[in-house]
């Protein structure tokens, strides 16, 4: 394995870099850090660039395993931990970081499935609840997760440590117009489905999630925005009454947990196929 000693290498620098999302942007790369997220990119057919490693992590069974698997499709540097920290996003990396190509769809290119649930993130600016909701979309079985124009970054640090791998087991669009979903969502027979406190909407455990469905989930301070929701049939989650009061509203990231998995239960675990 060829070491990396000076900070001035053009692989550090370039992982460097990617902690900016203009930089992952242009380059079409972004960063894998821990030994359990690196597992799962091996695992997957993702193209990865190339990975640094400390001597540390090649002495561990389990990180010589993984470098192994790894050594058959890329390319891999053995750098002190120090060198490692610079390029890195977290204060206390594990040892190992891969720069992984993304995958970048259009709305044409998502493939078509029977009956499909498609989440689309209006404009959310917490990275968090991005990766939050990737990993709760791939649990519950979604087609595909899109993104509007001004939303975080899906391929940022925060957000694939939050998705814990189900970044690349789902197809993702990002920088989309209103215009351009609502051409997907006809062109695909979906409906439009946005969770809000309206007069008109529907108790979310009345509604039929059987029917293919875009699933809309707005800014945590704005909600979704005006021309989604007027394009949108809208349900509510019930929240209990306290004599102390009630919570304003769920979490985005729960309240997209609580539609996609009553989507599930009425999908694979109701009554009606028991």
């Amino acid at each position: 394995m060829e070491r990396i000693e000076s900070a001035e290498n053009k692989r550090i620098k370039l992982a460097q870099s990617l902690l900016r999302r203009k930089k992952r942007e242009a380059a079409g790369l972004f960063l894998v850090e821990g030994l359990r997220l690196a597992e799962m990119a091996a695992e997957s057919d993702w193209a990865i660039s190339y990975g640094l490693v400390t001597p540390a992590f090649r002495e561990r069974e389990r990180g010589a395993r993984l470098l192994a698997r790894l050594s058959e499709h890329t390319k891999l540097y053995e750098v002190e931990e120090r060198l490692l920290r610079k390029a890195a996003a977290t204060e206390t990396p594990q040892g190992i970081l891969l720069v992984v190509e993304e995958r970048r769809f259009a709305l044409s290119e998502l493939p078509p499935t029977d009956n499909p649930i498609y989440v689309l993130l209006d404009g959310l600016q917490e990275p968090g609840n991005v990766g939050a909701i990737l990993r709760t979309a791939d649990a519950a079985g979604a087609d595909g997760v899109l993104l509007t124009r001004g939303s975080a970054d899906p391929f940022g640090d925060k957000a694939v440590r939050s998705a814990m791998g189900s970044l690349f087991h789902l197809p993702l669009c990002r920088n989309l117009t209103v215009e351009e979903v609502r051409g997907f969502a006809r062109a695909r027979g979906l409906r439009l489905l946005a969770t809000a406190l309206d007069p008109t909407a529907q108790l979310v455990f009345d509604e039929d999630f059987t029917r293919p469905s875009l699933m809309v989930f707005g800014n945590e301070g704005n909600g979704v925005s005006e021309e989604l929701l007027e394009a949108s049939e809208k349900v509510y989650i019930p929240m209990a009454e306290r004599e102390t009061g009630s919570p304003e509203s769920l979490n985005v990231a729960a309240s997209a947990a609580v539609l996609l998995y009553e989507a599930l239960r009425q999908r694979r675990y109701s009554k009606r196929q028991m």
